[in-house]
């Protein structure tokens, strides 16, 4: 593994406890300098108080948090370290909806961004979500926010070295992992 990053992708539906598992793999990466790049626009007062409140529970956990809602490719992080992003469905939504976002470009944006991290960092850890099997169909902007994401854990699953699903609480080894 040496002078090549580690590129982990984990992915889950809401409250499977993808972000936990995320964490602890972070965790079980043994002392290293730890950056949280936290996506989430804090749109209103709760968004402000649950950023608060993540940001101390990360902190014991000494990790460094980062807001970076858009233009992934220009963050700069120390070199060697461990960094979780959470979570590629904001990111992609930021990207999509806010002014200074992509929009179109979307997906070429945050693959330059993962490229980007990749070449900075000793290990990088996604945070994705499954949003696409409730069979439903949306409207046509939905739709395309899910193309888009789609791609990008297409992608990003590709230029992995391991992809994890988080069920229940399980996580479910797609691609790598410790077993490989």
């Amino acid at each position: 593994m040496m002078g090549r990053p580690m590129f982990h992708v984990i992915t889950g539906g809401s409250g499977s406890g993808k972000s936990a598992y995320a964490e602890q793999c972070v965790l079980d990466l043994g002392p290293a300098e730890r950056i949280y790049v936290a996506t989430m626009y804090p749109y209103d007062e709760e968004c402000h108080a649950r950023i608060a409140r993540h940001r101390q529970m990360r902190s014991r956990k000494q990790f460094s948090t980062v807001e970076w809602y858009t233009g992934l490719s220009g963050l700069r992080v120390p070199a060697g370290s461990v960094v979780l992003l959470e979570c590629m469905s904001n990111l992609v939504a930021n990207e999509m909806y806010q002014e200074q976002g992509a929009g179109e470009g979307t997906v070429e944006a945050v693959m330059e961004g993962i490229g980007s991290l990749l070449g900075q960092v000793g290990h990088l850890v996604v945070v994705t979500n499954e949003i696409f099997s409730d069979g439903l169909r949306y409207d046509e902007e939905t739709a395309r926010y899910q193309r888009y994401l789609g791609e990008i854990n297409a992608r990003m699953g590709r230029l992995a070295d391991a992809v994890t699903e988080v069920v229940c609480g399980i996580p479910l080894t797609i691609k790598g992992g410790k077993s490989s």
